[in-house]
């Protein structure tokens, strides 16, 4: 019914910057929140950020004032814009969307999850 692609992962430096997408693809009917989780070796899935269909946004503390979360909506694609890098960030990160389809006419709702793109921020 509906597929999340990420693109945007690499490797940078300490202090870079990279910026990741992930676009919704399929019968959708339309998308309440969406949301970046990243996932290091050794450590549990955690949020990173997200954001409402109306625009309001939440960041994990450990990313505030460096990380950027946007969307738009007509493309049903998801942004997140991380700046001055650090080692800690390193990590798989996957983006999530929050669905609404349409299910033989009838509106249903369910979670789904990008494929996940590697982020390494190293010297």
């Amino acid at each position: 019914q509906v597929q999340l692609v990420e693109s945007g992962g690499g490797l940078v430096q300490p202090g870079g910057s990279l910026r990741l997408s992930c676009a919704a693809s399929g019968r959708i009917f339309s998308i309440n929140d969406m949301g970046w989780y990243r996932q290091a070796p050794g450590k549990r899935r955690e949020l990173v950020a997200t954001i409402a269909s109306s625009g309001s946004t939440n960041y994990a503390d450990s990313v505030k004032g460096r990380f950027t979360i946007s969307r738009d909506n007509a493309k049903n694609t998801v942004y997140l814009q991380m700046n001055s890098l650090k080692p800690e960030d390193t990590a798989v990160y996957y983006c999530n969307a929050d669905v609404l389809f349409l299910h033989y006419g009838l509106g249903s709702r369910d979670d789904y999850w990008g494929q996940g793109t590697q982020v390494t921020v190293s010297s």
